[in-house]
């Protein structure tokens, strides 16, 4: 307080707390894709510019809606008596590689809030499939780099690129910049080489995953995949398989084939000679069609469900994800070996399962790619991390330029050792007492040197000891024998 210089009476209210920290958002993240628009005011001025979004209505209001599908087709069949039926189809090879809209409705329905959009451009005016450039994606991934509540990153329309090469490339581009800034998580999907025509025919056999898997892994002669090590890779999951979803598809009326109607071939021409035909080839392309889409959407919903139900340091699996009807491929036992485990690199593929009268989709993995190692082994241990790291540093900066003595040293002690057993309450932390669960060391002879101290450098050091999942619960039965007492 300032020393009085005019009689009278002075309050002077003292301090008897110490500063609290404030946990950063843990499930931001930004999709970066192609879009129909991106105005808010002019035309365009959205481009490569991330904006925040709580809502599908206020992404349609800025950036459009989905890319009308050009794979669809109606047929129409008579039986003997007389009765016509519809039926609707998708040729997955023709379906559009555009699929930020779809993509974030499944964010959504998974537990999804907050979220940036970064748009790379627009779709395709030809009618055309569109082609998805590493280039435009790399631009829209360099935009976000200087915004710090980001801290998950996907990539919705990059399992349309044209070669594995250019999926990882970018891929390798997005965890480079969460080694840099320490501060998010990129989620992505397994790159599929090949697909089915139509999504019945998917299955293991047809479509030889284990390829792909092994692309992503550098093995068997193939290169280009994903690159690193432990302290590069464990800023990145990776899902498999992809989801058939009854998420709507999108649609221009000329566009949809109709088979079956002598003198039609699209369901526009439909809509005034044979209304009724027309009202039958809606139903059925609303009701009767699965879409085949990433996991990677759904997959930071459910991040963000869990992180708000329970805490980052829950792990996102075990959880049914919505809107998911079938699996691209049903993962056994057997098959998840070889996902699950890596033991050459590491590299963990996280399986989605059916498990029959328990879901359809149920996330079945929670490792990093930097599945071999014991410290960064599981996502919400690295997403935990990242959420302290971020959260204290964010609250030391008051300290910046304060006296480097005892009194400064006393309170950041203080203040992240109260923020930490908050943490250990809530149960991100193990141990019976807060001593086991963390520790911080802070002040001369500890943490620094006397030069440490002359030339400026207050040096903390945060021990915690944070919850694993329970991966593997071995149940042991030994049979009891009889006894005389």
């Amino acid at each position: 307080m300032k020393e009085p210089t005019i009689p009278g009476v002075y309050i002077q209210e003292i301090p008897n707390l110490p500063p609290s920290i404030v946990s950063v958002p843990t499930a931001i993240p930004a999709f970066i894709g192609y879009t129909e628009t991106a105005t808010e005011y002019v035309q365009d001025d959205l481009l490569l510019k991330p904006t925040m979004i709580d809502s599908i209505m206020e992404y349609q209001q800025y950036f459009g809606s989905a890319y009308a599908d050009p794979g669809l087709s109606v047929s129409f069949s008579t039986d003997s008596s007389g009765n016509t039926t519809a039926l609707a189809a998708v040729d997955n090879t023709k379906q559009s590689k555009f699929l930020l809209f779809y993509q974030l409705q499944m964010f959504y329905n998974n537990g999804g809030g907050q979220c940036y959009i970064v748009s790379v451009g627009h779709y395709p005016t030809d009618g055309s499939a569109g082609i998805i450039n590493g280039s435009d994606l790399t631009n829209g991934l360099n935009a976000i780099q200087n915004i710090e509540d980001i801290t998950l990153i996907v990539f919705p329309d990059s399992p349309g690129m044209d070669t594995y090469t250019d999926y990882y490339s970018l891929h390798n581009a997005a965890i480079a910049q969460c080694v840099k800034l320490q501060n998010r998580f990129t989620v992505m999907d397994l790159y599929r080489a090949k697909i089915a025509a139509n999504h019945n025919q998917v299955d293991n056999s047809t479509l030889g995953w284990n390829t792909d898997v092994q692309k992503l892994r550098n093995q068997n002669g193939f290169s280009g995949g994903i690159s690193g090590d432990v302290e590069t890779v464990k800023y990145s999951a990776v899902y498999f398989p992809r989801l058939l979803t009854d998420i709507a598809f999108a649609y221009d009326e000329t566009k949809v084939v109709i088979n079956g109607v002598s003198g039609f071939t699209n369901m526009a021409a439909l809509k005034a000679p044979k209304n009724q035909l027309y009202n039958m080839a809606k139903d059925a392309l609303g009701n009767n069609l699965l879409m085949l889409l990433p996991a990677s959407g759904a997959v930071v919903g459910v991040y963000a469900q869990v992180d708000d139900a329970r805490g980052v340091w829950k792990a996102p699996a075990n959880v049914n994800i919505q809107n998911a009807i079938d699996l691209e491929v049903r993962i056994a036992n057997s098959d998840q070996d070889n996902l699950n485990v890596d033991p050459i690199g590491g590299y963990s593929v996280n399986a989605i399962r059916y498990f029959p009268g328990r879901g359809s989709a149920i996330i079945w993995g929670a490792r990093t790619l930097a599945g071999n190692d014991n410290e960064w082994r599981y996502v919400p241990v690295r997403r935990f991390f990242t959420m302290v790291e971020q959260s204290v540093k964010n609250a030391c900066g008051q300290f910046v330029f304060e006296p480097n003595d005892m009194n400064t040293w006393v309170r950041v002690k203080a203040m992240i050792s109260n923020y930490l057993t908050e943490q250990w309450k809530a149960g991100a932390l193990m141990g019976a007492t807060t001593k086991e669960a963390y520790y911080v060391y802070i002040g001369l002879g500890q943490t620094m040197t006397e030069l440490d101290v002359w030339e400026g450098r207050m040096i903390v050091q945060i021990g915690m000891a944070a919850v694993r999942p329970a991966e593997f619960i071995i149940l042991q039965f030994i049979q009891k024998m009889l006894s005389q007492s």
